[in-house]
């Protein structure tokens, strides 16, 4: 991640993506630029606009948003189930204790 992070810090400055660059903030970050991944990152960055896939992965969160809708419905389903049951539980020991009642009546 610190690789495409670096590339981004390039872009936003509207440096030159290229591997120098992108080995000396690795370096300034106190790590140490492993070369050959900076060179594939360089090259697959060449064929993308990245103010393109900014734009698109900003609206990719948004899409995602709804979808955690439906988890907290399920979990009100499942404490209404809950509470049904305790109800349908306290009911029949209420019915169980009168039942006692009437055989010491």
């Amino acid at each position: 991640m610190e690789y495409v992070y670096s590339a981004l810090i390039l872009h936003s400055l509207g440096k030159e993506i290229n591997e120098e660059a992108i080995a000396n903030i690795i370096k300034a970050a106190g790590a140490e630029p492993d070369m050959a991944r900076i060179k594939a990152l360089v090259s697959a960055l060449s064929e993308i606009d990245i103010e393109e896939a900014i734009k698109n992965a900003a609206f990719a969160p948004v899409a995602a948003a709804p979808a955690a809708q439906p988890a907290v419905e399920e979990k009100r389903e499942e404490e209404k189930k809950e509470e049904k049951k305790e109800e349908e539980e306290e009911k029949k020991e209420e019915e169980a204790i009168a039942g006692l009642g009437a055989l010491f009546g």
